[in-house]
C-alpha cells in the first residue's frame, strides 16, 4: 500500500509540473507520517524548473 501511496504522490508531483510547464523536478524529497494505526500519509514535494536556452 505504502509503494502505491508513494506512485501516487509521484505521479501527482509530475502532473503539477507538467501544468507549469516545467522542464524537470528538482531537489524531491518524500515524507511520511502515521495518522492513526493501520494508515499513513505520504508527502513528494520537489522544485519545478524551466530550461533556459542561450
Amino acid at each position: 500500500m505504502l509503494t502505491d501511496a508513494r506512485n501516487t504522490s509521484i505521479s501527482r508531483l509530475v502532473d503539477e509540473a507538467a501544468k507549469l510547464d516545467a522542464d524537470a523536478i528538482v531537489g524531491i524529497r518524500f515524507t511520511t507520517s502515521a495518522i492513526m494505526d493501520g494508515s499513513s500519509e505520504i508527502l513528494a514535494y520537489g522544485t519545478a524548473v524551466k530550461l533556459i536556452k542561450n
